[in-house]
């Protein structure tokens, strides 16, 4: 006779809090809060991929609510991401290097989830691969992802299937965004803009996302310079000046670079 259900064992309330395992030996009190935080992040990043997904089925089949629905839905996942920094910023300097020696290596640059969203987004590193060099399998996972149709790759489709001319944009680049702004297709975006207001509400919502993901970039560098300043990162990067390198690149340039054709 099978268990009944409770919210316990559903969400499997006994596993979650076993995941928890501070390193630092004495144990640091806000060790804890630096993992819950990070396990939090980790679960969000899953959510979004999650979303990522359906996102792309409804761009590609054509349904402009749905994806809105989901693209709302995400964008709202983003910015609890955000706020969940001021939580961590309540950890001071002191308190924070107080167990950061027992990182060793490990460093958020090693999350596989976010370096996930990144090429869904149209990004690409061939040193992110590289960092996993030691775990093919993870290796393997990113590479299977760059095979994927980019979030922008799927909004084309979707106003290709609504009858625009636009192109849908060619990977010429292995760092960085993976296409080039196109002066063709920002030309008929501004017809999107101007005369299709469900289409136009998308476009919103695309800059609306990747204006959501400047701020994370910035609020997450912000708390690294308050809390390590200058010092490298513990997986071995350039900590806040790596994260800098990242602020202020778009991923989806056509629709910034439409706002002076108004």
């Amino acid at each position: 006779m099978s268990k009944s259900l409770t919210y316990t064992n559903y969400l499997n309330i006994d596993k979650l809090l076993e995941l928890q395992e501070p390193v630092s030996d004495p144990e640091e009190h806000d060790e804890m809060l630096f993992i819950i935080i990070h396990q939090s992040y980790e679960l969000w990043f899953k959510q979004i991929l999650h979303e990522f997904d359906k996102l792309r089925n409804n761009l590609e089949a054509g349904r402009t609510w749905a994806a809105a629905k989901t693209m709302r839905r995400i964008l709202t996942i983003l910015k609890t991401m955000v706020s969940q920094i001021d939580i961590l910023e309540t950890m001071t300097p002191l308190e924070f290097n107080s167990f950061r020696g027992f990182l060793q290596q490990a460093s958020g640059f090693q999350s596989v989830q976010f370096r996930e969203m990144e090429i869904i987004c149209g990004m690409r590193s061939k040193h992110i691969i590289e960092v996993h060099s030691e775990q093919p399998e993870l290796q393997q996972q990113l590479i299977d992802r760059e095979k994927e149709n980019t979030l922008w790759e799927s909004f084309c489709k979707f106003l290709q299937n609504k009858g625009y001319d636009i192109i849908t944009p060619e990977r010429v680049n292995e760092e960085g965004l993976v296409y080039e702004p196109s002066e063709v297709n920002q030309d008929e975006l501004v017809k999107v803009m101007k005369n299709d207001p469900e289409a136009a509400i998308l476009c919103e919502l695309f800059v609306d996302y990747d204006e959501g993901l400047q701020e994370w970039r910035y609020r997450h560098v912000k708390m690294v310079e308050r809390t390590i300043g200058t010092k490298r990162g513990t997986g071995g990067s350039d900590g806040a000046k790596y994260l800098r390198k990242t602020l202020n690149d778009p991923i989806f340039p056509d629709l910034w670079a439409i706002r002076t054709k108004f």
